[in-house]
């Protein structure tokens, strides 16, 4: 199953739609189930700007050339009235016509982006790929980043971090022998407690929780030397897809792809089907180790192995991630930040 976000009348939602399997007319029932609007009266756009697809229910659903993480939007034809809802309406179905429009991937190409409009140069930085351009979004800074970049990718919605934060703590209370207490560094239930408060840092095993719940691999794009750290979903539920984070050393942020550099955020595709395992072989990995040259041209990383930090709790400076992770096992004290 893949996502693709519907804007609609009501609001925003992720759908999960099987792109191989579905029929157009299979994601037109979804769509009703989530608007109410019948397949019938339903007008459907993608990318940007919005252009209309003709949809033809019966074709398979690949032949409208979505991918994962789509943007679509969809309005009831003018003059079209609205049924009440009703536990077990059945629609009709459009006749069918020839089918026109293309995806945002397809009208901008396979490998040439359009121009760059003239970028504000207090905006964020960017690097071209495929089909648009690979866009550093920044979270705030408050000691959940690592939730706000998650919850931006998956849920568009930043607020949701600590919904995310929710996500952790569940997983790692119901698989014991997964994240037991050698993995963990400390008692279970401390674990558990300290990483559901909203000011408490999360990093690999947090990412590691989250791939598999959202069953899509979290590249993480490290700006002080370009690696790539990849935290993949087990093999029986991995989706194919990947989103991309950037870390600065201490604080993650986000990667998404706008079609054009004035995109609205609504716009970005935040998760993509993987095409390869190395900045060699996909395209996203590639720019993304492009945006972190990008990144530390300009310094915007810490050295964990230098930087100040102070224990949130105790209010004692520390020097580094060595003494802050010393710090960490004598006192019981994991709420720091940097100054």
């Amino acid at each position: 199953m893949a996502p693709i976000r519907l804007r609609h009348p009501k609001g925003v939602t992720t759908l999960q739609v099987d792109l191989d399997a579905f029929t157009v007319l299979d994601l037109q029932q979804e769509i009703f189930a989530v608007t109410e609007i019948p397949p019938s009266q339903q007008e459907l756009k993608a990318g940007y700007p919005p252009h209309a697809l003709t949809l033809i229910p019966e074709l398979p659903l690949e032949s409208l050339g979505l991918k994962a993480g789509e943007q679509l939007m969809v309005t009831q034809m003018r003059g079209a009235t609205r049924p009440p809802p009703a536990a077990n309406a059945v629609s009709d179905v459009a006749p069918a016509a020839p089918m026109t429009g293309l995806t945002r991937a397809q009208a901008t190409g396979p490998s040439t982006p359009a121009p760059a409009p003239s970028a504000p140069a207090s905006g964020p930085d960017y690097v071209p790929t495929e089909g648009g351009y690979l866009v550093h979004r920044i979270v705030p800074d408050d000691n959940s980043c690592l939730f706000n970049a998650i919850a931006l990718v998956f849920e568009q919605d930043m607020s949701k971090a600590q919904q995310v934060r929710k996500i952790v703590a569940e997983e790692i209370k119901k698989d014991m022998d997964t994240w037991n207490e050698a993995i963990l560094g400390r008692p279970r239930e401390e674990y558990i407690t300290t990483i559901s408060k909203p000011n408490t840092w999360g990093g690999a095993i947090e990412l590691a929780v989250l791939a598999k719940h959202y069953n899509t691999e979290i590249a993480s794009v490290d700006v002080e030397t370009g690696r790539i750290d990849k935290f993949s979903p087990p093999a029986e539920s991995d989706s194919g897809n990947r989103c991309v984070l950037v870390y600065s050393g201490i604080h993650y942020d986000a990667a998404t792809i706008a079609p054009i550099l004035d995109a609205p955020d609504d716009f970005h595709q935040t998760v993509v089907p993987r095409e390869g395992e190395d900045a060699d072989s996909d395209p996203i990995l590639a720019a993304a180790k492009k945006l972190a040259d990008k990144l530390r041209a300009k310094r915007a990383y810490t050295n964990t192995a230098t930087f100040d930090l102070r224990c949130q709790i105790c209010q004692k400076g520390l020097k580094g991630e060595k003494e802050a992770r010393e710090h960490a096992q004598q006192t019981g004290h994991v709420e720091f930040g940097e100054y």
